[in-house]
């Protein structure tokens, strides 16, 4: 199983991209678990046409510990399997209560074991990294963790906060950086900006993302990109950057089929 955290700030596209990098790597055979960890518990919200996932917190202040597996999990496009953390009130509780609930819940209901996910792609909120918000970097949680920036000021700003966390809590046995992705927003200087950014961290660009118009007209759809515009370039550009972050964490692909088969590849000592 492999294990992915996705991080940026607040609307640079975490979960139209998740979304659709989930489309991607179930349309290549993989079963793919998306939670979305972020207090809106709208993540998964494309993949489900428009319908919301229950949120795990409120289901368990609801339930307690008659909370059920099946209480929280719906199945999205292409057999993605959604969860949604989900939160308080705003200005009610900490917002990373929900996240610490949820992963405990799926652990302790053994989700990974009845669904047997290929892989699970966490969609954190990422304009800060304490308490809840950073226990999907946590040793047993993901194996790497990418982070979506534009060239944006901002969006700069707030990928280097959570590079540097990232960096701080390498030693404490933490999921480590698997590379920038690049949201296009055409702004100035936009690739030279994100590359230095890369280069600060140590790391790389592992994947660019076109501005393009098609993403907010699946949207409007209530749909991905990937079900939407399937054979269009944005589309490719989606699976494109799946396959990079699925080989990032070992992920290994079938050269005589082309078909990808979840798996790792073993590190030399």
């Amino acid at each position: 199983m492999i294990r992915i955290a996705v991080y940026g700030k607040g609307g640079i596209g975490k979960s139209t991209t998740v979304s659709n990098v989930a489309a991607a790597l179930a349309e290549m055979g993989l079963k793919v678990m998306q939670i979305g960890c972020d207090p809106k518990a709208d993540s998964t919200i494309l993949l489900r046409h428009g319908e919301t996932v229950p949120a795990v917190l409120d289901l368990y202040n609801e339930k307690k510990q008659a909370l059920q597996l099946e209480d929280m999990i719906r199945i999205g496009y292409n057999g993605v399997i959604c969860v949604e953390a989900g939160g308080p009130t705003p200005g009610l509780g900490c917002a990373g209560r929900g996240i610490i609930t949820a992963l405990e819940k799926l652990k302790e209901l053994g989700a990974y074991d009845v669904y047997k996910p290929d892989v699970v792609l966490y969609d954190v909120l990422g304009d800060v990294v304490c308490g809840g918000f950073s226990m999907p970097m946590r040793g047993g949680y993901a194996d790497k963790i990418f982070i979506i920036t534009s060239g944006e000021n901002m969006a700069i700003h707030a990928a280097a906060n959570i590079a540097m966390a990232v960096e701080n809590f390498k030693n404490r046995g933490y999921a480590g950086l698997g590379g920038l992705i690049l949201n296009r927003r055409d702004v100035p200087r936009e690739e030279e900006k994100v590359a230095e950014l890369a280069d600060d961290f140590h790391t790389a660009v592992i994947g660019t993302l076109s501005h393009s118009g098609q993403v907010a007209l699946a949207e409007e759809q209530k749909k991905t990109l990937m079900e939407c515009y399937p054979t269009g370039e944005m589309a490719d550009e989606y699976r494109a950057l799946a396959m990079q972050m699925y080989r990032i964490c070992g992920g290994i692909l079938e050269a005589k089929s082309d078909k990808v088969r979840s798996g790792y590849i073993q590190e030399e000592a």
